[in-house]
């Protein structure tokens, strides 16, 4: 249980308690059949006090001028990323409310590093809007001596890319992600180009790839809030969406595909992400999660202890989320009113003011 205290401008005082609800829900194993082709697409002067038994007339005042109030009050859910300090083993972290942008955790988000195979979802995407299903990739050389993790492939054996873009964003294969780069730009050097634009068209303004399955390479680089805005993006394209919130899958030879990303089964609200470690990235991982409506991005980079940390990112982000949510309810229920006797006498008084009656007082704002 959260209780908020909330100051009016007279020093009255009100209390809002906000319970979250914890819902668990048992994790089922969701099989994407491989047959079928499932793609996609200065407040100014004072207020003359009057009296009045009541008002006479009450409008409400229309969303459009309510929205910037309503986004500085989410907003407030950023501002203090220090209650974390200590609880976090990672060395960026990058919370955002998936629906808003509106940023509710921020650690060193801006700070660069090797992403590891979180950069996959670029690999998984591009793929996804590139290739059909059914369409056949070959295996190089190069791509089937690529390290674990991989799906053992074969040199000079083609696979369907169904196949392959599971392997990349569930079991995050390396030889999977180096053949389906190939097969679409010719080389991993240029796909690895073609990544990089893909980013910053999603909006990332500091990820370089020089990787299509994130092994460390020079120069290479993403950070904390660009996996957040990527991801976040990404999930928009409903089939890439499906694949990731996978939990298994089996491939055409029966292969079994198990997703990476624990998250799925064993956290609430778990809807997808894609998980990363190498030595010089550390832990890595982006993930979107949904509870009572509310939906947040956590991105981290270089954890020590990663799931403990999502955790903790998780219940911290519910938490901005409900705060926000119990601030605005006090703003707007009452609610947010302009109280006048007639639309011309506001006007005379206050010019471009309108008074506001908020939780017993009176407010003076622009409209």
């Amino acid at each position: 249980m959260f209780v908020f205290l909330l100051a009016s401008p007279a020093g009255a005082q009100n209390h809002v308690k906000t319970h979250v609800k914890k819902h668990v829900k048992n994790a089922k194993a969701k099989v994407v059949s491989l047959r079928s082709s499932h793609k996609s697409a200065p407040v100014h002067g004072k207020i003359t006090k009057k009296k009045e038994t009541r008002a006479k007339i009450a409008r409400h005042v229309s969303s459009k001028k309510l929205k910037p109030k309503v986004a500085e009050l989410h907003n407030v859910a950023g501002e203090a990323p220090a209650e974390l300090q200590g609880k976090l083993t990672c060395r960026s972290a990058y919370v955002m409310d998936a629906k808003t942008g509106n940023v509710l955790f921020d650690l060193s988000a801006d700070r660069p590093g090797q992403p590891a195979s979180t950069i996959k979802i670029i690999t998984g995407l591009i793929a996804v809007e590139s290739l059909n299903d059914k369409e056949m990739v070959r295996a190089s050389a190069y791509a089937a001596n690529m390290p674990a993790s991989k799906v053992y492939l074969k040199r000079g054996v083609s696979y369907e890319a169904d196949d392959l873009i599971n392997a990349v964003l569930l079991a995050s294969a390396n030889d999977a992600s180096v053949a389906l780069a190939e097969k679409v730009a010719g080389s991993e050097q240029a796909f690895a180009r073609l990544m990089t634009k893909k980013a910053e068209a999603l909006g990332a303004q500091n990820t370089i790839c020089k990787s299509a399955n994130g092994l460390t390479r020079p120069g290479q680089q993403t950070t904390a809030r660009d996996l957040a805005t990527v991801f976040n993006r990404a999930m928009h394209n409903p089939e890439f969406a499906e694949r990731i919130s996978t939990i298994q899958v089996h491939t055409r030879d029966g292969k079994l595909l198990r997703n990476h990303n624990k998250a799925l089964w064993t956290m609430d609200g778990a809807v997808g992400g894609k998980t990363g470690y190498t030595l010089a990235a550390g832990k890595t991982y982006v993930g979107k999660f949904q509870r009572d409506g509310q939906t947040i991005i956590v991105a981290l980079m270089g954890s020590a202890s990663m799931w403990t940390d999502i955790a903790t990112l998780v219940e911290h982000g519910f938490a901005k989320e409900e705060m926000a949510a119990a601030r605005l309810h006090e703003e707007a229920s009452g609610g947010l009113r302009v109280s006048h006797a007639t639309q011309k006498d506001t006007e005379k008084e206050h010019g471009d003011y309108a008074v506001l009656t908020l939780t017993g007082q009176k407010k003076k704002v622009k409209m």
